[in-house]
């Protein structure tokens, strides 16, 4: 595992649980307004500090009995092959794990599933599948729909999630998407729709980008809400 990052303290992470994110270095999109630059661009990620297993479960031996989950977030986690052990070690110390991933790596999402290493994915969904590749510079739209398939058949609690960019997200972007995810005879569990912020994101120019309005993002969400059992605005 190439481990970056160590938020020692989350009430927001992890829904419903204290919890401490470990950050994995490393991700195979490139979105414009990723707001962890440092663990995607290869020339930043030079200057990241490194931690070694050693410390992370040191820290997380410290911490049982205070903390109840832990966040496994990047990046893209499920690029590291050694990413089911790790978690079987974060499991076995008694902690409830929960994957935020892209779901562009399947066979490891079902392995991880299967094995029960995951107790909440959530999973990000980047824009209609006719445009993944416009905004993430990857066209994998089969494993992208494997991956939703794989979650919503599981036995596991998830979420699917869009952080809503005005430069690339419409309103009709986000019906596309909760049509491709779900629908009013199968709905998916829940859906966010996040609030973007500029405040640091992979291209400088997105730095000058404004994000929706709260009225709009709740216009949005409220267009969307047939599709799922639940759908929220996190701001």
């Amino acid at each position: 595992m190439l481990l970056a990052g160590l938020q020692k303290f989350t009430l927001i992470d992890y829904p419903g649980k204290i919890a401490a994110s470990v950050f994995t270095a490393g991700c195979n999109f490139l979105c414009s307004f990723c707001h962890n630059p440092e663990l995607v661009d290869p020339f930043l990620m030079k200057n990241q500090p490194v931690l070694s297993e050693s410390e992370i479960f040191e820290f997380l031996e410290s911490r049982r009995g205070d903390l109840e989950g832990v966040c496994i977030t990047g990046g893209e986690p499920t690029l590291h092959k050694d990413l089911a052990d790790f978690l079987s070690k974060i499991k076995s110390l008694g902690f409830s794990v929960k994957l935020d991933t892209n779901g562009s790596h399947p066979e490891m999402l079902e392995k991880l599933i299967k094995e029960k290493l995951v107790d909440y994915i959530a999973m990000d969904i980047k824009a209609p599948l006719e445009r993944y590749e416009e905004i993430t510079g990857v066209a994998n739209l089969e494993k992208i729909k494997k991956s939703v398939e794989l979650i919503k058949n599981s036995d596991i609690d998830y979420e699917f999630r869009t952080t809503v960019v005005p430069r690339f997200h419409s309103k009709e972007d986000i019906i596309q998407i909760a049509k491709e995810i779900s629908s009013p005879k199968k709905p998916a569990k829940k859906y966010f729709l996040q609030q973007f912020y500029s405040i640091k994101t992979l291209d400088p120019e997105l730095k000058k980008e404004k994000g929706y309005s709260k009225e709009i993002l709740a216009e949005f969400c409220e267009a969307v809400k047939p599709y799922f059992e639940h759908c929220g605005v996190r701001y």
